[in-house]
């Protein structure tokens, strides 16, 4: 559906558009803004999405307490989060857990 939507040449604006997708259904969609992105068009998508952020070529501009700052893949807040829980989830506050 968002193929037919789209025109490639031009600027398309995702908000959070793979919040109800798999993990099968984001790959699909990074390869989509990928494939955008090598036809000419510009794509700004908002996102949680580590996968969304790993698209070849992204400019990622993180937003925090700092305000506005473009960062690599690998420098996100939020990766060092998930790196830091997944490497030990036991560690995570028990309190924050019902």
């Amino acid at each position: 559906m968002l193929r037919e939507m789209v025109d490639s040449r031009g600027r398309c604006v995702m908000g959070e558009s793979e919040a109800a997708l798999s993990f099968t259904s984001r790959l699909r969609l990074v390869d989509f803004i990928h494939e955008l992105g090598w036809r000419g068009a510009q794509v700004v998508c908002p996102t949680h999405s580590s996968i969304l952020a790993a698209t070849s070529g992204a400019d990622i501009i993180e937003l925090g307490e700092y305000g506005f700052r473009r960062v690599t893949w690998d420098e996100r807040d939020r990766l060092d989060h998930w790196r830091r829980y997944l490497a030990n989830p036991d560690r995570s506050p028990r309190h924050i857990v019902v």
